[in-house]
């Protein structure tokens, strides 16, 4: 597979991942988060806000992998 094909298939899975993990922490935050208390709040909102990272991070690898020759 190309480098210019990872790349278009790598972008398709980033928006379709990173759609998915928003609507899942949000849905996860409104149902057994909210209302738990402000410090609570803001250490649930700091890790998933990084907590997405790890999956990018391979999709980032995957797709920037040089062509085989």
């Amino acid at each position: 597979m190309s480098l210019r094909t990872r790349k278009f298939i790598g972008i398709l899975l980033t928006l379709g991942f990173m759609a998915i993990y928003a609507l899942v922490a949000m849905a996860f935050g409104g149902v057994f988060i909210v209302g738990k208390g402000a410090a609570f709040e803001l250490a649930y909102y700091v890790i998933a806000g990084l907590a997405w990272l790890p999956g990018e991070m391979l999709i980032i690898r995957w797709m920037s992998r040089p062509d085989a020759a």
